[in-house]
């Protein structure tokens, strides 16, 4: 499904796969989305009303991931058939495979510059690749199970493994050397995301949480609840401003937040202006000043949203696509309700956390400019649905309007939103407070400095004043 964050925007329901959809993206050019199925196939679709996509077929086994090149003129997928393949999106033609992995292969992605190649499997190893020649660059089997994903950072000069065992390694692939190791998590990790800014890293784990981890301290600073079930996809926006996050719960969530919109030169020279050696945070602090600790530990923040539904009863959703099924169970799906697809802004109630609003926005109501999000719902069937590929797989793909219906805001909404303003209003309120009680801190630091000095001076002058008017006996007396 395809979802547009433009006010009142009709998603998008393809069908095609015939089995659980593993893995979908977006090209960087936002034109098309590719997906990658059990099915032993991956497609790239148009988000258009028009519905074409293509067909690749050349893995053996279920593709378990697939990923666009920076340029947007290839893809890598990643199979169960122990390969890595890469694919070129204009000509829609197989290019090359990668073979050394001795066990399923997990995820593949593509290098920022688009040299390189990491990917990660069962066979509890992590490849890198030379594209240009092919060959394993290196292999980082500190592993201790299987690794389920893998990352360049933003500039390429490391990778993020995360594994079964809930363990996240990050490497730096320029000494190839292993200099972040976190385990945050009670069970394994099934995806994470790195900011734009490379300073924070956000992760989704079976335990039903999503971290955010401060890559620049080293340590835990966020805790999220809001899933009810495995957390299986976390990613970025590409502005860094929001992050998305699907679990096993049927929810896709949508959060917002400001990691970086302090520069850290800042917070740094704001923690040095402080009257103690170690405050409580405040509000607009983002850094935390404990020892850069690994482990979950009772200080991190743990954000337990409580969120109302402000879904729309039925949304306004077109399929695209010929299924399998008949007019019964066709007519049944369009009266499909996803379920927590979208929630209202929420406050933490924990007025000790970073003033981050790690807030989750409609999915209907979120980016000004009309963007989408996608999604993958595992285990859907559905006929192969084709468009520009192949010569045996080129036929029209039919468009299924769908019934729509709309609901209004009810009053209890809009008693809702006026509640969540209101929270705004005291946040800021209490920001304001906390920063006018570190100035005011600050004064009285300088004035004790300042009276201090003061004694300092006149308890030296009183000694030089007695050691001059005592004048020692005469010998004779």
């Amino acid at each position: 499904m395809i979802w547009n964050l433009a006010p009142k925007g009709r998603a998008l329901r393809f069908f095609g796969h015939q089995d659980a959809v593993t893995g979908v993206q977006f090209s960087p050019s936002g034109k098309r989305v590719a997906s990658s199925s059990k099915d032993r196939t991956v497609r790239l679709w148009t988000p258009s009303m028009k519905g074409e996509c293509a067909v690749f077929r050349a893995h053996t086994a279920a593709v378990r991931s697939v990923a666009f090149s920076a340029d947007g003129l290839r893809l890598v997928t990643a199979s169960d058939d122990k390969s890595v393949k890469v694919w070129s999106v204009d000509r829609q033609s197989f290019i090359y495979s990668l073979n050394q992995h001795t066990n399923w292969v997990r995820c593949a992605r593509f290098s920022p510059d688009g040299r390189l190649i990491v990917s990660c499997g069962d066979d509890r190893t992590v490849r890198l690749w030379d594209t240009s020649t092919k060959h394993c660059l290196n292999c980082f089997s500190d592993c201790s199970g299987s690794s389920t994903f893998v990352d360049f950072n933003s500039n390429g000069t490391c990778i993020g493994s995360s594994g079964a065992d809930s363990s996240l390694n990050i490497w730096d692939i320029r000494t190839n050397k292993l200099i972040q190791h976190y385990k945050v998590h009670s069970e394994g990790i099934n995806s994470f995301s790195f900011h734009p800014s490379n300073n924070f890293l956000i992760t989704g784990s079976s335990d039903h949480t999503v971290k955010v981890l401060d890559l620049l301290e080293g340590r835990l600073i966020y805790t999220l609840h809001g899933h009810k079930g495995a957390v299986t996809s976390v990613a970025f926006s590409q502005a860094g401003d929001l992050f998305a996050s699907g679990g096993g719960d049927r929810q896709i969530l949508l959060w917002r937040t400001n990691f970086d919109s302090k520069s850290y030169q800042d917070v740094l020279q704001k923690h040095g202006r402080r009257a103690t050696p170690d405050p409580p945070p405040h509000l607009s602090d983002i850094y935390p000043r404990s020892p850069h600790l690994h482990h979950p530990q009772d200080s991190a923040v743990q954000i337990r949203p409580a969120v109302a539904d402000t879904r729309s009863a039925d949304p306004q959703v077109v399929e695209l696509g010929q299924p399998t099924h008949n007019n019964t169970v066709m007519n049944s799906l369009t009266r499909w309700k996803p379920t927590h697809t979208s929630s209202s802004t929420y406050q933490s109630s924990d007025f000790q956390a970073r003033h981050v609003d790690t807030s989750r926005v409609e999915t209907q109501k979120g980016d000004k400019s009309g963007s989408w999000v996608s999604s993958a719902a595992g285990n859907q069937t559905g006929a192969f649905s084709t468009g520009k590929g192949r010569r045996e797989e080129e036929e029209t793909v039919l468009t299924h309007p769908l019934e729509v219906f709309s609901t209004h805001a009810s009053s209890l909404d809009s008693t809702l939103q006026h509640i969540v303003r209101q929270l705004d209003i005291l946040t800021q309120t209490v920001s304001v407070l906390e920063e006018r009680l570190t100035l005011t801190e600050d004064r009285m630091k300088e004035c004790l400095l300042h009276q201090s000095q003061i004694l300092q001076n006149l308890q030296a002058s009183r000694e030089q004043q007695r050691s001059g008017s005592h004048t020692p006996p005469h010998p004779f007396t």
